[in-house]
């Protein structure tokens, strides 16, 4: 029974036993007195119900789950505590229900009187409904066919609506689908990447077809993997296209290198051409646009659409990364195939090509950094560049060690040096080749000393150091006026004989090759200080060629005339070391002035200075030599005559053919001071050798004709040196001795013999102002063998002069005295 329905009964119940509608007027007062005993009736009976009423009937109030306690009741095997506590609360919540119906009886009462007479209006209503039913059912049932028909119409246009939209996105899927197929056909790689993407974004979702939708999402893939093996292909052809085009490209870049090298070398040979003549003021062509030139700079082409398109697909395949990896491993890989130098074809013919491919490279990889978007990164571009530098730099110094040839060095350096050049315009760092470069300068520098050496023992083998004869006016530019050996300003009448040997401008030629050559391998090298380095090399070069001359002065087997000759030309190499001077301070672009500061000086012109001396000694050693050899013909005299001379012995005449001789070899070739020093020596040397004769034992004694002889010989000989001394123009030395002066000892000694008064050499007065020269040990010795003609074993029988008599009472005395002095 529902609740309201026990309500409703038990109001019944009260309504009978109260006697009518006159209980409705209980008062407030009377109700709640009996609610009050009601309560307090069940509070009795609740506190009579014990410890499990209490707690059901507090969970019961808290609208809480009874299922604990029934557990715990059945738990603890006591039920039917729990049965009846939950009858006496279902008793209560009757008695309950009773009370609140008896106080509002009332209310319930006209509450049922109300809903009976809505029941009645309700089934008037019902009645009017159905008949409002029935006619509208007769007015909507032709409506109700026409709605039927709308629907189904709207059905159809509903699923043609939809059969078109299907059919739109279709065609349109389609559609894109054959773009995709005729740009792939065309190559527009890009423009079907974008199709794709378009597809895969705005449609791929949309297409009502499944199979068409399967059909398109399994094609894809598929096309998005033909473009990238495609492009992947173009770019492999690429690569190697590009490493078959990098030669060309680093030539032509080493190639505009070199002439903007050139270019800048002829401006600055201008400038020191101005600067040796003393040009002063504004040059107006320094500065003007050499139209000529506008134009011929070679241009460094090559093409990267391959690598820019294959690089732009992956990247809109979402596969960039992968394709930086692959370009970089691709191009390391071919960088070290480049480093790999042919072993069939020399070095030195295969270091272009080698040096070149290198620098095509490189110069690639620069505008792939600067134009490629990405890319490459600066660290990979190092990397490569320093692996390349490794290896260029560890096969050039095991190439220059295996070089033999200066020019070989040479060729390569210029080509090492154009490199860095053309790497240094693309901002690439050259210091560890330019390192290479000159840590080989001396390696370089020692072939080349050694190249000339055997040019300079050749040249000095075949030269007969006679004077040389030029017989035309290139001759005479080619040989004189480039090495600058004379001053004179104009060329002299042809033929002209030079004052030295063809070895001197051979040997100057060499030195200005030597030159040339080591401040070709300076240049460009990063060297600050390339004119003291050259200056170096230079005493080095100045240093063999001073040895070659000393070898050929004291151990050559020479002529007195070619001795001469060398004498000459090692002053004249000695006198061009401020030409090899200034010719290096030219080409290293040192300003002259700094030429003219002191100790600026070539310390090889010391060396050919003492050279210069040794050849003057040598001269003098042949010279000596070759009177000495004149002077034995002098022991072959008759030194006790009985017949006084009227003529000069055979061994003078000789000497002063050899000393003519002598004089005309010396004078167009020695220079005054050695030509003085030279014929001073070989007359001191005559005099000395007279007297060496004298003092000998082959001499025993000699007689007064004897003496006349010899001072017959000393006159003629005195008159050759006076004439020679004055005619070679030695006198404008205002030398503090003349020629003749030479032959004062034996000069003196022949006038001490000769003298009517011998003795008087012991005055210290005229010995000192006539016979100074004189010693007493020799005057000893050669007066001990003077003896006058009367003494002699088979002299002349008749009397004795007055004249003689004296001169040897003199001469007796003079012995004397010296023996007492000794």
């Amino acid at each position: 029974m529902s609740l309201y329905d026990r309500i409703c009964a038990a109001t019944f119940r009260q309504s009978s036993s109260s006697g009518g509608v006159t209980d409705r007027c209980v008062t407030k007062e009377q109700r709640r007195g009996t609610m009050t005993a009601q309560n307090k009736k069940r509070g009795v009976v609740e506190n009579g119900d014990g410890g499990i009423g209490t707690a059901l009937a507090s969970f019961i109030a808290n609208n809480e789950d009874l299922g604990p306690i029934v557990r715990r009741a059945f738990a603890a095997g006591n039920p039917d505590a729990l049965f009846n506590s939950l009858r006496g609360i279902a008793k209560r919540k009757e008695v309950e229900i009773e009370e609140l119906c008896r106080l509002h009886y009332e209310e319930f009462i006209l509450a049922v009187d109300e809903l009976r007479g809505v029941l009645v209006d309700a089934d008037g209503l019902k009645g009017t409904m159905a008949d409002e039913n029935l006619r509208l059912q007769e007015v909507a049932t032709a409506l109700l066919q026409k709605i039927d028909e709308h629907i189904e119409l709207d059905e159809v246009n509903k699923n043609v609506g939809e059969a078109l939209a299907t059919l739109k996105i279709c065609l349109q899927v389609t559609s894109l689908c054959h773009m995709c197929n005729k740009d792939i056909t065309e190559g527009n790689f890009q423009t079907a990447l974008k199709t794709l993407e378009l597809i895969e974004k705005d449609y791929m979702q949309k297409i009502p077809l499944e199979r068409l939708q399967k059909v398109v999402q399994k094609k894809v893939p598929m096309i998005k993997l033909y473009i990238e093996k495609k492009v992947c292909g173009e770019f492999n052809e690429w690569l190697v296209y590009i490493r078959k085009s990098a030669m060309e490209i680093g030539q032509a870049s080493i190639r505009q290198v070199s002439l903007d090298r050139q270019k800048d070398e002829g401006m600055r040979a201008r400038q020191r051409e101005a600067d040796d003549y003393g040009y002063v003021g504004f040059d107006e062509h320094a500065y003007s646009l050499d139209l000529e030139d506008v134009g011929d700079e070679a241009t460094v082409e090559f093409d990267l659409t391959p690598v820019y398109r294959a690089y732009h697909i992956h990247k809109s395949l979402g596969l960039g990364e992968k394709f930086q990896e692959y370009y970089y491993s691709n191009r390391l890989m071919q960088l070290n195939l480049d480093m790999q130098i042919s072993t069939t074809q020399p070095f030195i013919e295969s270091h272009q090509y080698f040096l070149a491919q290198v620098a095509g490279f490189f110069i690639v990889e620069d505008r792939v950094l600067r134009t490629a978007d990405g890319l490459l990164s600066d660290s990979q571009v190092e990397t490569m560049w320093e692996i390349a530098i490794s290896k260029v730099t560890s096969i050039l110094g095991e190439q220059f060690s295996h070089m033999e040839a200066g020019n070989h060095h040479l060729l390569v350096k210029d080509y090492v040096s154009l490199l860095c050049a053309s790497m240094k315009n693309y901002g690439y760092q050259t210091t560890s080749l330019l390192e290479v470069l000159d840590n080989n300068r001396d390696r370089y520098h020692e072939l080349l000393l050694s190249d000339c050496r055997k040019q300079i023992e050749g040249v000095f083998a075949k030269d007969s150091y006679e004077r040389m004869v030029i017989k035309n006016e290139n001759e005479y530019n080619m040989n004189v006026l480039t090495f600058q050996l004379e001053n004179i300003g104009l060329v002299p009448d042809l033929p002209y004989t030079a004052p030295f040997s063809s070895c001197v401008p051979s040997a100057c030629r060499i030195v200005h090759f030597f030159i040339e050559a080591s401040v070709s391998y300076m240049s460009h090298c990063g060297t600050m200080n390339c004119y003291d380095v050259v200056k170096g090399y230079l005493d080095k070069l100045l240093k063999v060629l001073n040895d070659d001359l000393l070898n050929l002065i004291h151990v050559g087997s020479v002529e007195i005339a070619q001795m001469v000759q060398i004498a000459g030309n090692i002053a004249i190499l000695e006198r061009s070391c401020d030409m090899f001077l200034r010719q290096a301070a030219q080409l290293c672009g040192l300003p002259r002035r700094l030429l003219e500061m002191p100790h600026s000086g070539l310390t090889g012109r010391a060396l050919l200075k003492a050279s210069q001396n040794a050849a003057y000694t040598g001269l003098i050693t042949l010279a000596n030599s070759k009177i000495d050899e004149f002077v034995l013909l002098l022991t072959g005299i008759n030194w006790t005559s009985e017949e006084t001379p009227e003529h000069a012995n055979d061994y003078m005449n000789e000497i002063l053919i050899y000393l003519d001789m002598l004089v005309s070899a010396a004078q167009p070739i020695l220079p005054k001071e050695a030509l003085f020093k030279v014929i001073s020596t070989a007359l001191s040397h005559i005099s000395d050798s007279i007297i060496t004769v004298l003092l000998s034992d082959r001499v025993k004694r000699f007689n007064i004709n004897a003496v006349v002889g010899i001072d017959i010989d000393l006159k003629m000989l005195e008159e050759f040196a006076d004439d020679r001394f004055h005619s070679t123009g030695l006198s404008d030395l205002r030398k503090e001795t003349s020629f003749k002066d030479c032959l004062v000892e034996i000069r003196q000694l022949t006038n001490l013999l000769l003298s009517n008064q011998p003795e008087s050499f012991m005055n210290a007065v005229i010995r000192e102002n006539n016979y100074g020269s004189l010693d007493h040990k020799k005057v000893t010795i050669i007066c001990e063998k003077f003896r006058d003609a009367s003494d002699s074993l088979f002299g002349s029988l008749s009397g004795r002069s007055m004249v003689q008599n004296a001169r040897k009472k003199s001469l007796d005395v003079l012995k004397r005295r010296l023996k007492d002095f000794s």
